[in-house]
């Protein structure tokens, strides 16, 4: 079964380009190869493959600037990064520490026709960026996430995590030790789902440092 076969794809590639739509549905048949022998997604998640997951990470490609870098965390069987990387010119960098996944994300890489990093890491101990935007999706909650993910940021840059429904819940967690600009973007794909864009973030000891400096 062509990735172009599989429930749920109707509508999701209209609003790409051609050359965007081919490299998906290569991935997509890989992935759906792939995946008999590695768990990239659940067995019942694969039928639900585009809608699910690959338009749930496409959403982020109209909020990636032009030739950006991006660091994308815990990238699994390649979302949101790989998808970013195959609808824009990101200069994306895949950090995944399951080997055979890893393997998989440069596999699908050269399939596709696209250039990325993938680093075979655990996140803690990847040496990537600066980035510009760093992106995550279903790897661990916000104050986890921004643990990770503000040291690969570049000064000006600013986190993209697709999120559920707990949103506000890892919101108000975060805010006893972290500082940042956040703005909402509800999910096209998901009722429950919100895409967080997180800027200008900092540690609280780092604020309330920098304001007794002033």
């Amino acid at each position: 079964m062509s990735g172009a076969d599989m429930m749920g794809h109707a509508g999701v590639l209209d609003d790409v380009s051609r050359e965007t739509r081919d490299r998906l549905t290569a991935y997509a048949d890989l992935l759906v190869r792939w995946n008999a022998r590695i768990n990239l997604v659940s067995r019942p998640d694969l039928a639900q493959l585009w809608p699910r997951h690959i338009a749930d990470s496409l959403q982020l490609a109209a909020l990636i600037p032009q030739g950006a870098r991006v660091v994308d965390m815990g990238s699994g069987g390649g979302f949101p990064g790989l998808v970013i990387a195959m609808a824009t010119d990101a200069h994306v960098t895949l950090i995944e520490s399951d080997q055979r996944k890893a393997a998989f994300l440069r596999e699908a890489s050269r399939v596709a026709g696209v250039r990325t990093r993938v680093i075979a890491a655990r996140i803690e101990a990847a040496e990537a960026g600066p980035a510009d935007i760093v992106t995550a999706r279903a790897l661990a909650p916000l104050p986890q996430l921004l643990q990770w993910g503000v040291r690969f940021l570049d000064k000006e840059g600013f986190c993209l995590f697709l999120k559920g429904k707990n949103a506000d819940e890892e919101l108000n967690a975060a805010n006893a030790d972290w500082r940042m600009a956040v703005t909402r973007i509800p999910s096209r794909t998901d009722a429950d789902g919100i895409i967080l864009r997180l800027s200008d973030i900092r540690r609280v000891t780092d604020h309330n440092h920098a304001s007794s400096g002033r």
